[in-house]
Order: structure tokens, then sequence, then C-alpha cells
């Protein structure tokens, strides 16, 4: 088995301009008008949008150690349907990816499956309790070569240790991307602090915890002089912070969820806990304010945080229900729905906040790129008119804990390819044998 030649027909580039895409091997050949090829695999890319495959620079595989939840293989299904042809993998597993063999174990599984280039994220400190540094070095000089350290779900939050964090991946060209939460300030805390908690009677998560943590990093980032990257930024103050530190010259970057984009705090007030999330959804002023950063560019990229749960986590009373959210399917529709039509971005902007300032935070080099000759032909076709209302069958993850369920959302992933084979088509995922065999070809080169 062989990759088959890939022609893909008039499509829509993201800067509003038509296009053949010619892909042959693992690259785009050729781009432009009236492209032939005998023998190639046709693709009808006509009112499609053409954009550089996705990139998600937070997602959770829960493998090793949860694969009740998710796999590598199922996780990189639910990415190839969103449109992602690169995940990068979070460290929270079971053994926690603090050592080279882990991030090695993640890498190969994410090799083998094929559908996305998955990037293993190291953890910063030993089991994530925060207080000894993990195998950086190790870890970035591994076959998994981890460039992004995270302990993502909890925060550094000894200022030494970060400090120390900074510095150490600094000589490497490495990046802390920082869960922003004083643990001390969220203690039982179960959702935004704010008028809708004390109505329902739920203990108050305050927009400070955050805000106070990312503006002490900044800091020490400036200090340091290395490179910071702050989660899932959530409040109308962390962007006030953000803002300032660019203006400052800090070397940070930050992301926003597509969840906190869409939804606010009301939501809890079903006590439905597919919308208890960690940070927790916040006030419309925040969302507003988070849209208007990621337009501006104040906020460099989205992330999905996708967070899988099973089901017994999840249906049960809130006080008792995970944190978290599913995403990577539903990621680009959200985007579409609140920044596209809203008129705030256009595609051009899409691609650059999902794909190519993500692929450059995560210094992923195969991705990310505008669609010309020559680069590794990562690529997603979108249908932006077409109108959905999302639901179960929308979904690849092997958990449904998605807040978007019955929710209209604007835009759908009609096929991706990922170093120049389909993983995704006509909206649904390609058979696992087919795309682990032609991963297989290209890992043999």
């Amino acid at each position: 088995m062989t990759n088959p030649t890939l022609l893909v027909q008039g499509a829509t580039l993201a800067d509003g301009t038509q296009a053949d895409i010619l892909v042959k091997g693992t690259q785009v050949i050729e781009v432009g008008m009236g492209l032939s090829a005998a023998g190639a695999q046709k693709i009808d890319a006509q009112g499609l949008i053409a954009l550089p495959g996705l990139v998600d620079l937070h997602t959770h595989l829960r493998e090793p150690g949860f694969e009740q939840s998710e796999t590598v293989l199922t996780g990189t299904q639910a990415a190839a349907l969103g449109g992602f042809t690169s995940v990068f993998a979070m460290a929270n597993t079971q053994p926690i990816a603090d050592t080279a063999g882990v991030v090695e174990q993640v890498l190969r599984l994410g090799d083998e499956a094929g559908y996305a280039t998955v990037r293993p994220i190291g953890a910063v400190t030993k089991g994530l309790e925060g207080t000894q540094l993990a195998e950086l070095g190790a870890m970035a000089h591994s076959r998994a070569q981890v460039r992004v350290f995270s302990d993502d779900g909890k925060c550094v939050s000894d200022p030494l240790i970060m400090r120390r964090a900074l510095e150490y991946v600094k000589t490497f060209g490495g990046v802390i991307a920082q869960h922003a939460q004083e643990p001390r300030l969220t203690i039982d805390a179960q959702m935004n602090e704010g008028e809708v908690s004390a109505r329902l009677g739920l203990a108050g998560w305050p927009a400070v915890a955050e805000e106070s943590i990312i503006a002490r990093d900044v800091l020490l980032a400036e200090h340091v002089g290395s490179r910071l990257h702050i989660c899932h930024l959530s409040t109308a103050g962390s962007v006030d912070v953000i803002r300032w530190a660019k203006k400052r010259g800090i070397n940070v970057t930050a992301e926003v969820t597509p969840h906190h984009l869409l939804l606010t705090d009301e939501r809890a007030e079903s006590f439905d806990a597919r919308f208890k999330v960690n940070p927790p959804l916040r006030r419309s002023e925040d969302v507003h304010a988070l849209r208007e950063a990621l337009a501006d560019g104040t906020i460099d990229i989205v992330a999905t945080d996708h967070a899988p749960h099973p089901v017994e986590t999840k249906e049960c009373e809130w006080g008792a229900a995970a944190f978290g959210m599913v995403g990577l399917e539903s990621a680009l529709a959200v985007v579409q729905t609140t920044m596209v039509e809203t008129g705030m971005m256009n595609w051009a902007d899409v691609a650059r906040v999902l794909s190519e300032a993500p692929a450059r935070i995560g210094g992923l080099t195969s991705h990310g790129h505008k669609i010309a000759a020559g680069i590794q032909a990562e690529l997603v076709l979108v249908d932006p008119t077409a109108q959905r209302t999302f639901g179960v069958e929308d979904l690849a993850s092997l958990s449904h804990n998605s807040p978007y369920l019955g929710i209209d959302l604007m835009g759908q992933v009609v096929a991706t390819i990922h170093q120049g084979y389909l993983t995704a088509d006509n909206r649904t995922v390609i058979d696992a044998e087919i795309v682990a065999a032609r991963a297989v070809e290209v890992l043999r080169g």
C-alpha cells in the first residue's frame, strides 16, 4: 500500500483565493488553478475552505493509565474528525510523563496510530507534586524531543520551583506552560465566584486565583529571560495582565479554550456536570474580553484542553463530578461561530490561532505553514456554510462529556489530510487499519 496522489480541486484558501492543491507522498507538490495528475484521487473542494492542519497545544490523551477515558488512538481519531493533524499530549497520565521513558511511549503510540503527530508534553515537577523538578533535560534530549513542559491540572505554585524551571528550559529553547491557579484561593471551589455561585450555594473560584499567578509568572519570566505560556486564560483581568506583559516586552504567550469563548457560568444553573471545568466558566464580561483579546492578538492561540472522562464521573452530582470537557471535534466550529460569524476574525486569523501560532510555540516545524508547494501535507477542508445541532454522532472520542451537545454551531470539517493521506473524509474517520498502514509507510520513508 502506498500513499495515493491527492488532488484537492477548487478550494478557497485562508486568504480568500481559490486554488487546486496537489499532494504526492507526504508533501504539497503544487498549488494553483487547473492542476491535473494522472491517477490522482480527486477531492471536490468547491465551496470549502482549505486551512493548514490544526495544531492543539493542550490535549489530554489519558494514555497510559486512564484508558477508560481515552487512548492515544481514540484521542487522535477525535483530533482528525475535528481537523487537527497534531496534538500536544499533557503529562497527567499514570505513570506521570516526567521521564524520558514515558514521553517516548506516548510518542510511539501516536506514531503507530497514525491519525496525527503526537508531541508529548513533559511534567515540570516529579509526579506533578510541585516540589522537585522532573527530568526536563532527559525529556528534552530524548527521542520525543520535548520542548513544552506543564503540570497542567495543577499549578506550579512554588515561585522558586517555577523560577528554576524557567531557567532550566531556557538552556534548550523550551517553554513552561503554566496552569494558573493559586491553590490556597481555590480550596473546594466548584465554579466561578460571583452572583451565580452565591445563588446556587456552590463554593466560588475567584478570578484573582488565576490572575495573581499570571502576574507573578510574567515577572519571573522577565527576570529570567525565559519563555512562558499561560494555559486556558479565562478572565478579563488575566487579559489585562497579559496585555501589560506583552507591552513590556516579556516573552509570554497565552491560550483560550473554545468553551471560554462561548459559555458562561450561567450554565451551572442546570447542575449538569458537563459544564464543570477547570478553570471554570466565567461571566459574560469575561467571554467578551477573551474574544476581543483573541481578535487583537493579545491571546495567541485557541487550545482545546480536551479532557475526556467516563460517564460515571460526569453523570453524578455536581460536587462529586470531575472537572473537564472534550473539545477536539468541536473546536473549529466554536471558533467559527464565536469569532468568524461575528466578524471579529477572518479565515487567515483562524489559521493563525489554530495552526500557525500553536505550531510555533510548541516548536513543531513540520506544521503551521501557509498552504504552498513544498510544505508537509497537513491540511483540513471545512464547509463554512454547514449549520448543525452538535450531537453525540459528531464525537469520535471514547468519552462523550461535551458541553456543546444540543447547541447549534456553524461550520463542519469535511476532510483532514495528515502527512499526505486522509485521516477523515466525508465527516467520517478513516478505518484505523488503513491509517496505521499509511503511517508505517511514512515512518519507513
